[in-house]
């Protein structure tokens, strides 16, 4: 194992969880004076070897569709991971790396949690990470969030950082020093999978494991809860955390649903640049990917992506900013009897007049839909159901009974009984005796069923 870790380089460890894909990294070079650079990922490699080991340097955990490390601009994920600051824990006083390494390991066997796939000595603390089979896209970032939440949560008792959970992180890179205490980040453990190389996990596998409902149970419910909106049986209370799972997800749908909706327009004008910031910021931050002491640097991503000459004026988002505050400290809004967070919660009817969107754009948009077009969909689904069932559309049935009906009537006028008729045709008698009563225009009461002309 000692020799393992020790060809574990720097390169080693970033490869397990980043790609060679298109898209952007970033580095956070220095001590006292950082500097921050985005890089290709069909770089990294040769970015990775010119590194200076004797400067503090941290790394991008995810990757960015473009050159900065803004969540906004979040491509894919490839791992779960925890930064554990152990340095300040009385019990990991005096240990070794690899005894803090053994530490983690028996208390993630303890509390249910599968084994990190590498875990790293950052210098001071220790990288709890866990490697995931594939990436994930942008658009499971909620979900990602929360597994995150809940490690960081359950890990708390070994020292881990709060503030370090975010898909715009950087961590200490491997074989670079840490200059407050002069050791050297390395990797102390790999746990090794059946393939000899480190564990990946399927991404559902860790949710189950991490989060209050599985994928399977979230669908239940929510189907549930469509039947019992439907039958008015719906009532207010909150009966699980799936409701508060899918707020954070329907934020971050409707922040993805205001850029799709740029991008159909072919830009924003002048004049509605702030209103689009502003309600972009907003659904950002309901969707827990980002909080207030990031929101400014996120918003000036998303300004420069609606307009790159655009210098927007942080004075107008200082209400946005309070509230955020609020929603951190656990504050609620009540209205009509039921709790919302202070951030602005506004019903579809809101934004699609707010914004003047169409029926048109609405079918190319995910969430932001009226309940005309949501009906639409629905057909659309029952649709889909029905013919992945077997069922045909009504041109091709009537196609088909025409068919069979002339093949009934050439049986018949050869003088087979309907017996025989059916027998050929690989159908009921009863089928068959109506086939040939429909070909010959018979009615209803004098149709011909009990096998004989």
């Amino acid at each position: 194992m000692a020799q393992q870790l020790e060809l574990f380089d720097r390169w080693d460890e970033s490869g397990t969880y980043h790609t060679q894909k298109y898209g952007f990294f970033s580095l956070l070079v220095g001590s006292a004076r950082k500097h921050q650079s985005s890089h290709p990922l069909v770089d990294m490699p040769q970015v990775l070897s010119l590194i200076d080991p004797s400067r503090d340097t941290w790394l991008s955990q995810a990757e960015f569709i473009k050159p900065n490390r803004r969540v906004v601009n979040l491509a894919r994920l490839g791992l779960l991971f925890v930064d554990l600051d152990t340095y300040r824990q009385p019990w990991a006083q005096g240990r070794s790396p690899e005894q803090l390494a053994d530490a983690v390991l028996f208390f993630c066997q303890e509390e249910g949690i599968p084994p990190p796939s590498l875990i790293v000595f950052s210098g001071r603390g220790v990288q709890a990470k866990w490697l995931l089979e594939g990436t994930l896209p942008r658009r499971a970032l909620p979900r990602w969030n929360a597994c995150q939440c809940c490690l960081v949560d359950r890990l708390a008792t070994l020292g881990a950082d709060p503030s370090a959970k975010d898909a715009s992180r950087v961590l200490r890179l491997v074989d670079t020093v840490n200059s407050k205490s002069g050791e050297i980040c390395r990797v102390i453990h790999v746990e090794d999978g059946p393939d000899g190389h480190p564990v990946r996990y399927s991404f559902e596998y860790l949710a189950e494991i991490l989060l209050p409902l599985s994928r399977p149970q979230i669908e239940e419910q929510r189907q549930e809860r469509i039947e019992r909106r439907q039958l008015k049986l719906l009532n207010g209370g909150r009966s699980s955390s799936l409701r508060g799972f899918s707020r954070r997800q329907l934020a971050w749908d409707r922040l993805e649903d205001l850029r799709r909706l740029v991008e159909l327009r072919g830009g924003v004008a002048e004049g509605e640049r702030m209103l689009h910031l502003f309600w972009r910021l907003n659904f950002l931050l309901l969707s827990g990917a980002t909080n207030s002491t990031l929101m400014y640097h996120e918003a000036a991503a998303l300004a420069r992506e609606l307009d790159a000459s655009w210098n927007y004026r942080c004075q107008e988002l200082m209400t946005l900013y309070a509230k955020a505050r609020a929603n951190e400290s656990g504050e609620t809004v009540e209205f009509q009897g039921r709790k919302y967070p202070p951030l602005y919660t506004p019903r579809n009817d809101t934004l699609i007049n707010l914004f003047r969107i169409t029926n048109d754009e609405q079918r190319k948009l995910r969430t932001l839909i009226s309940q005309d077009v949501a009906k639409e969909r629905d057909r659309e689904r029952h649709t889909a159901r029905r013919r992945a069932a077997g069922a045909v559309d009504r041109a091709t049935y009537l196609e088909a009974a025409t068919a069979k009906q002339e093949q009934a009537l050439t049986l018949k006028a050869q003088g087979l009984s309907v017996r025989a008729i059916a027998s050929r045709m690989g159908i009921s008698k009863t089928a068959a005796g109506r086939y040939v009563a429909d070909a010959a225009g018979c009615p209803k009461s004098v149709r011909i069923t009990n096998g004989e002309a």
